[in-house]
């Protein structure tokens, strides 16, 4: 008898919202469409979970107490983190919400608004290819180019593997974050039916390009978090 394969991982989902019913509303509404979903109650606390852990999408108030959601998106863009935000606002004037878009949202929606619209915001944004992401990507001095797939160090070409630029962006456009090997399995190698583990296999990929990307350089990036798995960051593991 053959066994079934795994079942695809859902998407991750950080929902920012400081009213205790409308988050566990919104929270609970996601999880009916089988999505992960995590809840942070304040701007400081979203930073924090937005630095360890990495989301497909986040679901953004922007009213929040102290710091706001533009807080958060300014803080998300200038890390370089690239996930994608949708915005919920009860401001109804057009140069507020050009103001959230400028600052990094890639949607907003008024509220009040109805669950089947968030629902079908969150999916549309999750289907966005990453085609629409920026060119560069950086780490301290390692930038890799998107388009031509061409990575360097201190100005210095590092001949990587097509499979290899795969997963240093993946990395890059999760810097700072946990990227686990389930997310490689699922986003780098797009094996989500596998019966048997890909982990010795992302295992020794990773060996070789922190090899070829960090080599003898001073300051490491690519740190392995054991029992967890990968983050590329300036600062040391």
């Amino acid at each position: 008898m053959t066994e079934p394969g795994a079942a695809p991982l859902p998407p991750r989902i950080l929902v920012v919202e400081d009213e205790p019913k409308t988050r566990e509303s919104l929270a609970e509404g996601l999880r009916l469409e089988e999505w992960e979903v995590q809840t942070a109650s304040t701007a400081e606390d979203a930073i924090a979970i937005l630095g360890r852990t990495a989301f497909d999408l986040v679901v953004l108030d922007w009213m929040l107490p102290q710091k706001d959601g533009i807080d958060v998106l300014q803080d998300l863009r200038g890390r370089g983190l690239q996930v994608p935000v949708l915005m919920l606002t009860a401001r109804t004037a057009l140069s507020d919400r050009v103001e959230g878009l400028d600052s990094g949202a890639d949607d907003y929606l008024l509220k009040p608004f109805a669950l089947a619209e968030l629902v079908a915001r969150c999916r549309a944004l999750l289907r966005r290819p990453g085609a629409g992401f920026e060119r560069w990507l950086r780490c301290g001095d390692l930038q890799l180019d998107t388009r031509a797939r061409i990575a360097m160090r201190s100005e210095r070409e590092i001949a990587l593997t097509p499979r290899e630029v795969d997963v240093l962006e993946y990395l890059l456009r999760h810097q700072g974050q946990i990227v686990t090997r389930a997310m490689l399995e699922r986003d780098v190698w797009k094996q989500e039916h596998r019966m048997t583990s890909l982990d010795n296999v992302i295992d020794v990929q990773i060996m070789r390009l922190r090899r070829k990307v960090d080599g003898d350089a001073a300051d490491r990036l690519i740190h392995t978090i054991r029992g967890v798995g990968y983050r590329i960051a300036k600062e040391s593991a």
